[in-house]
């Protein structure tokens, strides 16, 4: 597998380098206009919307100053680092011994994920998100009193990781949350600091504003956007829709909640990045890199055949197969909207494992044990 990870990092480093990636563009720009007034999200950009926090913006302020193609070049070789870091927190944290040869193989096979080669082809930002949070996670499994910095910069950069701190509350790691959330109101703090008119803006009602995007386009896997789909338009969806996001939170906060107070934060973590897709109203294909965990959880609760078809859906991607068109068209419309079934699937798996096996006898109760065992040792290791 070194061989392929070789051949796919070089040619991700010749792609950025001779293709604008328009989100990344997106970004760059940001940077150029963060400190110009309320510019950032009242003008388009490379003729769309910003639509990321001020933070953000705040961060591109020096890599604007780069010129494109190499600040391109020097995100996506990040992006390709934050993906193998993520894996290997993903792997660790389900017990997994990490050895290169292992975290080659699953990077390798990682970048055939469609979430993965679009943030890749689009310059975005998922990668970096997974690998905070993971790394994040996998600190608080082994009991470090830092954990919670990973989760705050991640939701300051994109909202959506911040139902991570909500789980940690629910699990009662006050501790964490609370480091959490001080560390996203540190960043916006000092994202005002720096864009202070921008960040008014944004936060007087920019960051709720889904008519920015395309909510119904076929890459919106969030059930906001197959209901968009399926009733003619976001405007036909009607007021009865917020009790769905509030319904699937709730379900799949209480069942992450279950898994963190088992103290298997693999599991917690998979159920809550899930549940972060279901509740926002934009989630977006390539959002969806959160299947890296759920593929390791699969694994290791023995569900292989199941990995390998979630594998291989997530690879093949055939919603973009499928007509786009609105209304409901029989199989089509499924395909068309099978990351979210996926997404269910799961969240609906995860809570029948909670209750369908006596503690203890299954795979993932096995996997868990050797996690902290390891887990243990490290922290002997690190008292010493």
């Amino acid at each position: 597998m070194y061989g392929v990870l070789t051949i796919q990092i070089i040619g991700v480093v010749a792609f950025a380098a001779a293709y604008n990636a328009l989100d990344f563009h997106i970004y760059w720009e940001g940077g150029r206009v963060a400190t110009n007034g309320a510019k950032l999200y009242r003008e388009q950009l490379v003729a769309h919307w910003y639509t990321n926090t001020p933070f953000m913006a705040s961060l591109f302020i020096p890599i604007s100053h780069v010129p494109l193609a190499v600040a391109r070049v020097l995100w996506e070789s990040a992006s390709v680092g934050a993906f193998s870091w993520a894996w290997r927190s993903a792997l660790e944290l389900g017990g997994f011994r990490c050895t290169r040869a292992r975290l080659a193989a699953v990077v390798a096979a990682g970048l055939f994920l469609q979430p993965m080669w679009q943030s890749i082809f689009l310059g975005q930002v998922n990668p970096m998100l997974l690998a905070f949070v993971l790394a994040d996670v996998r600190m608080l499994a082994a009991g470090r009193r830092r954990a919670g910095i990973g989760v705050g910069v991640a939701a300051a950069l994109k909202l959506t990781p911040a139902i991570f701190v909500v789980v940690l509350l629910l699990a009662g790691r006050i501790r964490a949350a609370a480091v959490a959330a001080a560390t996203f109101l540190g960043c916006g703090l000092l994202a005002f600091a720096i864009a202070p008119t921008a960040s008014r803006v944004y936060w007087g009602g920019v960051f709720l504003d889904t008519s920015r995007v395309g909510a119904a386009y076929v890459s919106n896997q969030s059930p906001f956007g197959a209901a968009a789909r399926l009733l003619g338009g976001p405007t036909h969806v009607g007021g009865w829709y917020p009790a769905v996001p509030l319904v699937l939170g709730a379900a799949g906060l209480a069942v992450a909640t279950a898994w963190a107070r088992r103290e298997d934060w693999l599991a917690a973590t998979a159920v809550t990045g899930t549940t972060g897709l279901l509740v926002s109203p934009i989630s977006w294909a390539h959002h969806w890199v959160w299947v890296v965990p759920a593929l390791v959880l699969l694994v290791r609760a023995g569900r292989r055949r199941w990995a390998a078809g979630v594998y291989v859906l997530f690879c093949l991607s055939p919603l973009w197969w499928m007509p786009r068109k609105y209304g409901f068209d029989g199989v089509n419309t499924l395909v068309a909207n099978s990351y979210l079934l996926c997404g269910l699937a799961f969240i609906a798996y995860m809570a029948w494992q909670l209750h369908g096996r006596p503690a203890g006898t299954s795979a993932l109760a096995r996997g868990h044990g050797e996690q902290q065992h390891r887990l243990a040792g490290d922290r002997v290791l690190t008292d010493r």
